[in-house]
């Protein structure tokens, strides 16, 4: 994607995140949901990679918030096959709705391992691929689900981490952490969690692309029934949080 068309998507969703509440209370408790499992190394730093609007820092105020390009609430520019970041540096790693965008997960993973402190940890949210979930991201959402797709573990030799091109596929994180895809290219990782989560909330706010289906007030209701049916996430799931810890 060229920076001119993600500007236009984070001024989109600049307006999207100011008009609607229910979205910003999802993504808050989302970062809070996160936050909870921040490794507890005394030292090192957090890093946020895609960072979007930043609004991390309503949650955890001293997150290095970056991106793939420069605005003025963005801390640093970083590419996720190619951190600046020193050997050994960071404790801690979040993303959101990074991971699907990710051609090489694999390469990206190595380049983790290299920046993060032992005992440091990756912290994604990503959609999951549910029964409901394959409605809420599949035949009306603008990005692919891609479950027909094959999942490129490593770039190939040539390829350079400056060679990033727009890439999608949503199902990624449910087909290799759900699914266990791939876990023996992990061995360097330990898996602390992986929490399938019924967001209804979120799925009924339309998130960046779709209609609000409810109204502020009837917040608490949904989230009652995102209760009811969170026993049941092959069916209801929409988000999956993933928590890898450096061996």
């Amino acid at each position: 994607m060229g920076i001119a068309l993600h500007q236009d998507l984070i001024k989109k969703n600049y307006g999207l995140w100011d008009r609607k509440s229910v979205l910003r209370r999802c993504y808050i408790e989302f970062h809070q949901l996160m936050a909870s499992y921040l490794s507890p190394l005394p030292n090192g730093k957090t890093v946020e990679l895609g960072s979007g609007m930043g609004n991390i820092h309503e949650t955890i105020p001293d997150c290095i918030r970056t991106d793939l390009f420069p605005y003025s609430w963005i801390d640093q520019v970083e590419n996720a096959y190619k951190l600046t970041f020193a050997d050994a540096s960071l404790a801690n790693l979040l993303t959101v709705d990074v991971f699907h965008h990710l051609r090489y997960p694999g390469t990206a993973f190595k380049e983790f391992q290299r920046v993060l402190i032992p005992g440091g940890r990756v912290i994604m949210m990503e959609p999951c691929i549910s029964a409901l979930g394959y409605l809420v991201f599949g035949p009306f959402h603008p990005e692919p689900i891609g479950a027909a797709r094959d999942i490129q573990w490593y770039a190939p030799r040539n390829w350079s981490p400056d060679q990033i091109d727009y890439y999608s596929s949503q199902g990624n994180a449910t087909r290799i952490f759900v699914q266990n895809l791939f876990m023996s290219e992990l061995n360097d990782w330990k898996i602390v969690e992986v929490k399938r989560i019924a967001a209804l909330a979120y799925a009924a706010s339309g998130g960046y692309s779709g209609p609000q289906l409810y109204p502020m007030f009837a917040y608490p209701l949904v989230k009652f029934l995102e209760k009811l049916l969170q026993p049941f996430p092959a069916l209801f799931a929409i988000r999956v949080l993933v928590v890898l810890e450096k061996k």
